[in-house]
């Protein structure tokens, strides 16, 4: 048989175990960020198939931006929502 491709899966796995020593350097709360990071990395493996053209971990670091500023995004959203219920309120104050 000829040489095996590793998947994207074998390959975060190897960029994970290469930072184990990182991971391991870290603060307890910073190694639970970190961790999470990785999680956000295996939700768009499917996708990072298809960026061939980028090193693996260039792929893996944009999915991890990716979670992250949708997270951001969602709290803008929340603090818009919770900014328009003060104004209400203030509204109903005021009158």
């Amino acid at each position: 048989m000829g040489n095996v491709t590793p998947t994207i899966t074998d390959l975060l796995h190897r960029e994970q175990a290469n930072l184990a020593k990182f991971r391991r350097a870290l603060r307890r709360e910073d190694q639970l960020v970190f961790d999470d990071l990785f999680v956000a990395a295996y939700k768009h493996r499917a996708a990072a198939a298809y960026a061939g053209h980028l090193l693996p971990f260039e792929t893996f670091l944009l999915a991890m931006q990716l979670e992250d500023h949708k997270e951001v995004l969602r709290m803008r959203r929340e603090v818009d929502y919770l900014h328009s219920q003060i104004s209400r309120l203030q509204a109903r104050q005021n009158e």
